[in-house]
């Protein structure tokens, strides 16, 4: 049987799973402004390029509105994303982090053993890492092995070069 807690949700307590998304606040205000200009921008920009493709004539062999087509399956499929992630995701508040276990909304600064330099990173999910600058993803190969670690230690992580070794120096919200 799969063992769960009860977390707060925007204020309200629900049970939580092991697969629950889970959002630092800013993730999920980030993920509400993508929404947003997706719904009010970019579909609207996409069916005006749409529309003006099938101005050129016979939509058969017109590579534009193939395009144009393309372009407004992604935005429509991104959009059912993010409003599935925000409607099912538990949002983790700043006084919330756990600061003497790395947790995701936890700033990290790693040594890497072997050449000494330091990093600054911040553990978030995978619902929220896309691209961010200084975010790292629980599940990619460091932030499984940071999460849950204390400060002080030195975890190993798998490449495919070869193993890593990183010492967790200080975590922070």
């Amino acid at each position: 049987m799969e063992e769960s807690t009860y977390k707060p949700v925007l204020g309200e307590y629900r049970e939580e799973k092991e697969d629950d998304i889970v959002l630092t606040e800013h993730g999920y205000q980030k993920l509400q402004e993508e929404l947003d200009h997706l719904k009010n921008v970019k579909r609207w920009e996409v069916a005006k390029r749409i529309e003006q493709a099938r101005s050129f004539g016979d939509i058969m062999e017109n590579s534009e509105y193939d395009d144009a087509k393309h372009e407004q399956a992604f935005v429509h499929g991104r959009i059912m994303e993010i409003e599935s992630i925000l409607d099912n995701a538990r949002i983790i508040k700043e006084e919330e982090i756990d600061l003497s276990v790395v947790a995701i909304g936890s700033s990290v600064r790693l040594e890497d053993v072997e050449r000494g330099e330091e990093m600054r990173l911040r553990l978030v999910s995978a619902a929220e890492a896309r691209g961010d600058q200084g975010c790292i993803s629980d599940q990619s190969p460091v932030g499984r092995a940071i999460m849950g670690r204390k400060a002080g230690e030195v975890v190993e992580v798998q490449v495919p070069s070869g193993v890593l070794k990183y010492r967790i120096l200080h975590i922070e919200r």
